[in-house]
């Protein structure tokens, strides 16, 4: 490990984040530590500069939902290993972690002594996760179909589908993103053709169910143009 070694911690949870940062810090002691409490920070971060050794990621944070910032990330910063640190720990979400391009899955029950294991190993190249758990097994044929047009999407179109979960209108995406509401329409239209579906708000239903969240129908938000 060298003087050069930088980190993110992005996590929405200060005391979280302390108290990984202290760990990091033990097994790192030359590390250079920097702290997202939203994943728009995150992102900001890596905007400004995107030589970063490590991400530690939780999966859920302002500004994401489920494994769109992770499939984000991988799509927009593909160098950058990101290591997802989270209290949803079933072997079906660390399968999809780790099918999505994770390095690394970190249940946040585990203690300092796992946690400096974990972070040593992804920073010497490896992959790491939790030894109890059996990724071996068969995985869900339509989860898998989901998450194969979902990884066909750009970064851009990330941001957007997100945004689109959130039930932000064009206009509305066009001003975050500061792009044209035409840019925008272009955008969704392109998601839709890549997933497969008619509708914004069959869009979002997509992404909910790769995020691992089956919507009822009164659950969905708004995806009115």
């Amino acid at each position: 490990m060298t003087s050069r070694t930088r980190l993110i911690i992005a996590d929405d949870h200060p005391l979280f984040r302390d108290a990984l940062r202290g760990t990091v810090a033990n097994v790192v002691a030359s590390a250079t530590i920097e702290e997202a409490g939203s994943f728009d920070e995150l992102t900001r971060r890596l905007e400004q500069d995107s030589e970063i050794d490590m991400v530690l990621l939780d999966l859920s944070m302002p500004g994401v939902s489920g494994f769109s910032g992770l499939i984000y990330l991988r799509t927009q910063y593909p160098a950058v290993p990101v290591v997802i640190v989270s209290a949803s720990d079933d072997a079906e979400t660390i399968r999809r972690s780790m099918d999505f391009g994770a390095s690394g899955f970190i249940p946040k029950r585990f203690g300092v002594e796992t946690l400096r294991e974990a972070i040593s190993k992804v920073l010497a190249g490896d992959v790491w996760v939790p030894a109890d758990v059996d990724l071996s097994g068969a995985a869900d044929p339509d989860a898998q179909r989901l998450r194969d047009r979902l990884v066909t999407l750009t970064p851009q179109q990330v941001r957007v589908l997100m945004m689109l979960s959130e039930g932000l209108l064009n206009k509305q995406i066009a001003y975050e993103l500061k792009v044209s509401e035409a840019t925008i329409k272009a955008h969704v239209s392109a998601i839709l053709q890549k997933l497969n579906v008619e509708s914004r708000t069959q869009a979002v239903i997509v992404a909910a169910r790769i995020a691992g969240h089956q919507w009822r129908r009164d659950e969905v938000p708004s995806a009115t143009q």
